[in-house]
């Protein structure tokens, strides 16, 4: 993996927590218009940890497009991928450019593959290691999730519409009362800009932010600049099922 897409998941992954979570942190005394009630906040968190846990159990056809320059019509890369949930992971089979396996023989040694893998996490057999550290991974993210009430203050902007569904805009901002506890949350002060929820279904519809402050990854990962910007829409795909269809980094960092 790139640093820039190190970079980016690590990012976006967190924001993402705080940003399903955090409508509870809005004080009485803030400029805001009908902010989110307690029972909708409880909702909004629920579907959230839902909705990341499904990620675990869904397969799906993956579009990665990589650009060195944000404004250029044509990306330098496309990978096309079937995501496939491995208990352990996700594990991505190219795929040709019509979303079908571009080479039959390669496509089915992939399977093949996979198929032996999910035998021995099935039979508890060597993969045990891999499962639990898959697990405490997402342990940690609900945590986090859970974490992450008081790392934003929202701001009621305004309805909008998006096709048949209106959702609420919220300005997000840097709580400066929020003390961060580990080098993940301390991401959240560096980061500003909007959610957009659906308050009949209590999901988290659109993310739109940028970098404030130059972030520190790690101790000698790199780091991602002031200025970059990241995007993400959620769709229902099924009955209370909200997951991304369409997400952006644009990110200038180094290694």
């Amino acid at each position: 993996m790139s640093a820039r897409n190190h970079f980016s998941l690590i990012l976006l992954s967190q924001v993402l927590a705080a940003s399903g979570a955090a409508q509870s942190v809005v004080p009485d005394s803030a400029p805001t218009i009908g902010h989110a009630k307690p029972e909708l906040v409880d909702r909004v968190i629920a579907n959230q940890k839902k909705n990341e846990e499904a990620l675990d159990l869904y397969e799906r056809i993956e579009r990665l497009e990589t650009s060195k320059n944000p404004n250029s019509p044509v990306p330098t890369a496309v990978k096309i991928s079937r995501v496939v949930p491995n208990g352990t992971g996700m594990d991505r089979i190219p795929m040709g450019p019509d979303g079908h396996p571009a080479d039959p023989v390669a496509y089915r040694a992939e399977l093949e593959g996979l198929e032996k893998a999910l035998a021995l996490i099935v039979e508890g057999r060597s993969q045990r290691g891999a499962v639990e550290k898959y697990a405490k991974r997402r342990k940690d993210r609900n945590d986090l999730i859970d974490a992450t009430r008081n790392a934003f203050l929202y701001t009621f902007v305004a309805n909008e519409q998006r096709g048949d569904r209106t959702l609420s805009k919220y300005q997000m901002s840097p709580n400066p009362a929020f003390k961060p506890m580990s080098r993940f949350t301390s991401i959240f002060p560096k980061v500003h800009g909007n959610v957009w929820i659906d308050e009949d279904a209590a999901e988290l519809a659109r993310i739109e932010g940028d970098v404030t402050e130059d972030i520190s990854i790690g101790l000698f990962l790199g780091k991602i600049y002031r200025g970059s910007h990241f995007m993400q829409e959620r769709y229902q795909i099924a009955p209370g099922l909200w997951l991304p269809s369409f997400t952006q980094y644009d990110f200038d960092g180094r290694k």
